[in-house]
């Protein structure tokens, strides 16, 4: 109602001139308005596109890019893959050499422990031969025979070697298992001799006072020596001649080796067939 009465009571040029001025305005609003909505619609537009297009070139690259990190992950998990079967390929084959070298030291320890089980058989049995013959050095109880000249004694009171060799004999035959006259052992290859006055053990003189080892049971061999026959002949010859003797027993007695040149043989040679032996000269 007061637009109305203000209308009523306003001129009619101005109310015109308001009005068309009004009308000037509205239009030229409108067509700001119009175009000032379109602006902003269009520069929307044409943002969108090309964040979309930005967004899709994005992922287009990240697609591409994770591909290329698919690949290369796949490559590498597969060089892994086969350094893993090599590696497991190669302790494989440790593992067997290992086994094979194990079994090999097995075998050789067994080789080795019977070849030191033969060894010392053959020593055992090397000693035991070398003791019967001389050859090797021998200890145990036995008697200690002390022998001299008489005192003033003439050349044909002084000891021979076939007075020494009854001694001997006898103590041979009442038991003994080694002798040795003066560090001289006995043997088979051995022997006593007389070179003029002098007495020779193994090619070696010795003097008087004779001192002779026997090694045997202390306990049977004086009371059997002087029940031989050499025994009771050197027992009569040391009182015909006046020999000096003592004979006592011994509980630790050490004989040593007969002269390694004994071992040599100077007479008997190998026959052809290796079936027996026979006499003759070495050439």
């Amino acid at each position: 109602m007061p637009d109305t009465l203000d209308r009523a009571r306003t001129p009619l040029l101005t109310l015109i001139t308001q009005e068309a001025v009004d009308r000037d305005y509205q239009v030229a609003a409108a067509r700001i308005a119009s175009a000032g909505d379109r602006g902003p619609r269009r520069g929307y537009r044409v943002a969108v596109v090309l964040v979309v297009g930005l967004f899709a070139m994005l992922v287009t690259v990240a697609a591409v890019q994770t591909s290329q990190n698919a690949d290369v992950d796949d490559a590498s998990r597969a060089s892994l893959i086969d350094r893993i079967e090599s590696r497991r390929a190669a302790v494989r084959g440790l593992q067997n050499e290992l086994g094979e070298l194990r079994a090999s030291n097995a075998a050789a320890e067994d080789t080795l422990l019977s070849l030191g089980r033969r060894y010392a058989d053959v020593q055992a049995r090397r000693s035991q031969r070398g003791a019967l013959t001389g050859f090797e050095p021998v200890t145990g109880p036995g008697v200690k025979v002390t022998v001299d000249n008489p005192s003033l004694a003439g050349a044909d009171e002084q000891l021979r070697d076939s007075d020494l060799v009854m001694l001997v004999a006898g103590l041979w035959d009442a038991g003994a298992e080694a002798i040795s006259v003066n560090g001289q052992r006995l043997n088979a290859r051995g022997g006593i001799t007389n070179v003029g006055e002098a007495i020779e053990v193994n090619g070696v003189g010795v003097a008087p006072p004779l001192t002779v080892l026997a090694i045997g049971d202390p306990r049977t061999l004086r009371s059997y020596f002087v029940e031989t026959q050499a025994g009771q002949r050197f027992l009569s010859l040391s009182q015909q001649y006046g020999f000096e003797h003592k004979m006592e027993d011994a509980d630790d007695l050490r004989l040593p080796a007969a002269p390694g040149g004994l071992r040599q043989l100077r007479s008997a040679v190998q026959d052809q067939d290796r079936s027996k032996m026979r006499g003759g000269e070495v050439p």
